[in-house]
């Protein structure tokens, strides 16, 4: 995982995502709203939609975040047993990649507890 985001971590299927989503407890950041479902297989879902910008905007928060997710290395951000879809808020428009990994960061242990 040091060098990519393979496919077993991702979220890919709308059915997982709506899954995840109608099942799931939220946790509320400054950037995201993360949504955790338990009993899952440790992936994690990004989800940006039009509100937040248009397509350059959109693609760009999505790469922010795949990169945070992905600089934890050996450790995965998602916990096993867990399934988080990341929905961007407004807020994550303007925000550089060290802000986007402080925010998931501090997330981590209450997506744990979740």
């Amino acid at each position: 995982m040091a060098h990519g985001f393979p496919r077993s971590l991702r979220l890919r299927k709308r059915r997982d995502f709506l899954a995840v989503q109608s099942a799931g407890l939220a946790v509320h950041t400054r950037y995201f709203i993360l949504l955790v479902k338990r009993d899952g297989a440790g992936r994690v879902g990004i989800t940006v939609s039009k509100k937040i910008g248009n397509s350059v905007v959109r693609n760009r928060v999505k790469r922010l975040v795949r990169e945070a997710v992905r600089r934890w290395g050996d450790v995965p951000w998602v916990p096993a047993g867990r399934d988080v879809v990341v929905v961007a808020k407004r807020a994550a428009r303007g925000a550089g990649q060290d802000e986007v990994a402080r925010d998931l960061e501090k997330s981590r242990d209450k997506v744990a507890a979740c």
